[in-house]
């Protein structure tokens, strides 16, 4: 929890930074920017990636069945079983569910907080709905452990990534530096297309992560385990003869048996992470070419493109180790760190934007960009 904390914490220091320098003034005087209510959200993230980072050891341990009932513990109140009973998968699931416990109760504070100080109806709208999809994540988890159906595995996995994308809006919104995205001075031509590369690369992100739960939730040994061929070639080959070889030289060494199902949706996973690659650089590039007057751009993408070689790497040896708990885990948690920046950068593009909208409409209609508006413009 100590690695979330820091990189979300880090994350909100720099984006104040960077409001406080160029818009010192505007922040100064803006009264509805309440810095605890901010910090706490940027709280709830790492608390959040935390639980992802729990979640993807149970489920590459195989553990996600030591603990048989829900949602009681062995028939124990979840909050009481035994601390000398954390034992083998059992710790790893039992933890896993204290910290969702944890996660869902800072839910309903920041629901509540967003509820009573929050002046933006649509920003205490997205309280409800992330205190609605922290009760839905439960359930699913419940009815993981009760049905035994992977697809609510996978479901599970994909709504918590989900879950924590809307948090990290929630995060952005109520910072100083959002507020002030409406007086970035760009040409709505050359932005769009920056907008439109962020918000493709953000979901191209979300399809990968499921992809990747959906393999994960197989519960088998990976389906191809050589890197960057495919079972020895660039195309692999699943024909029936193929298969057969395949599964007879897996076999001798205790593998899985696969089929062409699996293998392909491997391939679908590599080739998805080379577009987001191809994305991510194209964005860095976009950035710094047509956005240099956004500094807040210029080094989330830097930082993207970071976490992105960190991510194939981790990618590469998930494969190599053949999915590895702790590997496996590090791959699900900069993946869900590459999401949350995805839809902080989409978040900020669709912010400036509807700042460009505005002030074009405003020239349109004969008035001065700073003059004031008829009615309020809610941030």
């Amino acid at each position: 929890m100590a690695a979330a904390f820091v990189v979300c914490s880090a994350f909100d220091v720099w984006l104040s930074a960077v409001s406080l320098r160029s818009f010192a003034s505007t922040a100064a005087g803006d009264r509805r920017y309440n810095k605890w209510l901010n910090r706490f959200t940027w709280f709830i993230c790492a608390a959040a990636l935390l639980l992802i980072c729990s979640g993807g050891m149970v489920t590459s341990k195989n553990v996600g069945l030591a603990v048989p009932d829900w949602p009681t513990t062995f028939g124990y109140n979840m909050f009481l079983f035994p601390i000398s009973k954390w034992v083998g998968g059992i710790l790893f699931e039992h933890t896993h569910r204290l910290i969702a416990s944890a996660v869902g109760f800072l839910t309903i504070i920041l629901a509540t907080w967003l509820w009573r100080s929050e002046g933006r109806g649509w920003v205490r709208n997205l309280g409800l709905i992330a205190l609605a999809g922290v009760i839905l994540q439960g359930i699913l988890g419940g009815l993981r452990v009760t049905m035994l159906k992977d697809e609510i595995g996978i479901l599970h996995a994909c709504v918590a990534q989900a879950f924590l994308a809307l948090l990290v809006v929630i995060a952005l919104v109520t910072t100083s530096f959002w507020r002030s995205l409406d007086e970035m001075d760009t040409s709505p031509k050359k932005f769009a297309p920056i907008r439109s590369l962020a918000i493709a690369i953000t979901l191209a992100i979300y399809l990968q992560l499921a992809l990747g739960a959906t393999m994960r939730h197989q519960h088998r040994d990976l389906s191809i385990l050589d890197f960057p061929t495919a079972n020895g070639a660039w195309i692999p080959d699943t024909s029936a003869t193929a298969l057969a070889k395949i599964n007879a030289w897996r076999d001798a060494r205790g593998l899985s048996d696969v089929d062409a199902f699996q293998i392909w949706l491997q391939m679908t996973h590599r080739f998805v992470a080379l577009l987001i690659a191809i994305g991510v650089i194209a964005f860095y590039s976009r950035v710094r070419r047509d956005a240099r007057q956004v500094p807040a751009l210029k080094k989330l993408s830097m930082w993207w493109a970071a976490f992105l070689l960190v991510q194939l790497t981790l990618g590469a040896w998930t494969i190599w180790s053949n999915k590895a708990a702790d590997i496996a885990t590090a791959h699900v948690a900069v993946g869900a760190v590459m999401l949350s920046f995805g839809v902080s950068i989409s978040a900020i593009c669709w912010r400036i934007s509807k700042g460009d909208v505005g002030a074009e409409r405003q020239f349109q209609s004969g008035s001065e960009p700073g003059a004031p508006h008829s009615k309020p413009v809610a941030a």
